[in-house]
């Protein structure tokens, strides 16, 4: 009994309790931290779903536009739209707009 570590539970110095380790789930290290995490995790969850829906949205009106282009006669690819749109995430997010920016645009170029 007592501190020696024998006993069921562990003691810091001076009777304090031993800070709990990290939650395996979330690496926090306290009870409300951990309940934060969780609810902003899961408030990531539903927008990464909400973005993805838009992706697939931007993706179908592209295939219309790149659709009546090529009917029309012109490209599929529209290079100063791309850099319009290029400059347009960047002035927004920075450098890695640019990346975000360069993977939607490859998203809806299409496969043709």
């Amino acid at each position: 009994m007592g501190g020696d570590g024998r006993s069921g539970g562990s003691t810091a110095p001076q009777g304090r309790p031993e800070p709990a380790g990290p939650s395996a789930s979330t690496g926090a290290h306290e009870e409300g931290a951990e309940r934060l995490i969780a609810e902003a995790r899961q408030q990531i969850d539903d927008l990464d779903g909400r973005i993805i829906g838009l992706v697939q949205q931007r993706i179908a009106v592209s295939a219309r536009i790149q659709q009546a282009r090529i009917a029309s006669g012109g490209r599929r690819v529209n290079l100063s739209r791309e850099m319009e749109i290029l400059r347009h995430y960047e002035s927004q997010l920075g450098q890695p707009g640019t990346a975000l920016a360069m993977t939607l645009l490859e998203l809806c170029r299409g496969r043709g």
